[in-house]
């Protein structure tokens, strides 16, 4: 199993909104909306660093509403 947390920079007023769908994905565990930086932080699970590739690159980075993504993974 691997577990991430992807910080995330959104379209200004979208937080909420991605938040919402990003927890309809079944490899997300957990999201918060924050201030700072960031808007977003999304605990993420998958069951290989292939999987969580291809989420991230399939999934997150192609919905427009996000600028920007930085990814931590838990060790």
């Amino acid at each position: 199993m691997v577990t991430a947390f992807i910080l995330m920079v959104t379209a200004a007023g979208k937080e909420r909104e991605i938040m919402e769908k990003l927890l309809a994905m079944p490899e997300v565990k957990e999201a918060y909306v924050v201030y700072g930086e960031y808007d977003l932080i999304v605990k993420v699970e998958t069951d290989t660093l292939k999987d969580l590739d291809q989420f991230i690159t399939e999934k997150i980075r192609k919905m427009p509403e996000i600028q920007m993504t930085s990814t931590m993974i838990a060790i």
